[in-house]
């Protein structure tokens, strides 16, 4: 007589389920992501005009680093190869930064403040439409928060311009630019990865489409407004 085995059994501290592609594909670009954030930041605060500043970016660049491990761990945590869900965004990511290189310590902030946050604002749009309850979604959710870059470069922006008010139009230009790239960069990484274009696809209507893009720019209206700089 041939004996059924029964269905395994889920073991608490077993590996995770298999995830999802678009919860992957998140995950990768977010990962990649912190970590170019992490060297561009040690990268730019040799233009620091103080010791306070370099050390204040460098806090911040260790900041992104920890993300950078933090969402590694989860990628090992659902059997995921880290390197392999970061291979899509390289291209993307290279680009983009490759094409907005800040020439001077203000360029530097406005790109982290403007360009850097309003592809964060586009992931949290996507990130917040996958499974929940999630430990990835949520871990996705808490590495978008603000590091403390905010207040800094805000500070930092407004009391350049107030010292010299004539850097108020130069920066404004830089940011309609980084805005433009950043767009750009998100499209194309749609384009590329269908897993994540569906969840916005999946929206259902044009109007919760246009919904979300009007809160995207609201938001990047509110931080040009704080860095004092014409949207």
């Amino acid at each position: 007589m041939t004996q059924t085995s029964s269905p395994p059994t889920h073991v608490p501290g077993d590996r995770a389920a298999p995830p999802d592609q678009a919860t992957v594909d998140l995950l990768g670009l977010l990962a990649y992501g912190e970590l170019t954030a992490f060297e561009r930041m040690a990268t730019d605060a040799r233009m620091s005009p103080t010791l306070d500043d370099k050390i204040a970016l460098a806090a911040m660049a260790a900041a992104e680093f920890s993300h950078f491990q933090a969402i590694c761990e989860e990628l090992d945590r659902l059997g995921v190869d880290r390197e392999h869900a970061m291979a899509p965004f390289i291209g993307p990511l290279t680009a983009f930064h490759n094409s907005t290189a800040p020439a001077d310590w203000l360029e530097s902030l406005v790109k982290a403040y403007v360009g850097d946050n309003i592809a964060a604002d586009f992931y949290r749009e996507i990130a917040e439409r996958l499974p929940s309850p999630s430990p990835s979604r949520e871990l996705v959710l808490s590495v978008l928060d603000d590091t403390g870059h905010a207040a800094f470069a805000v500070d930092r922006v407004r009391a350049a311009i107030e010292v010299n008010p004539t850097v108020a139009g130069r920066l404004a230009l830089w940011a309609r630019r980084l805005v433009g790239e950043a767009l750009t960069q998100a499209q194309r990484v749609g384009v590329d990865r269908d897993a994540l274009t569906g969840l916005l696809v999946g929206v259902g209507d044009l109007d919760a489409l246009a919904a979300i893009f009007n809160r995207i720019m609201a938001a990047h209206g509110r931080r040009m407004a704080a860095l004092g700089l014409s949207a």
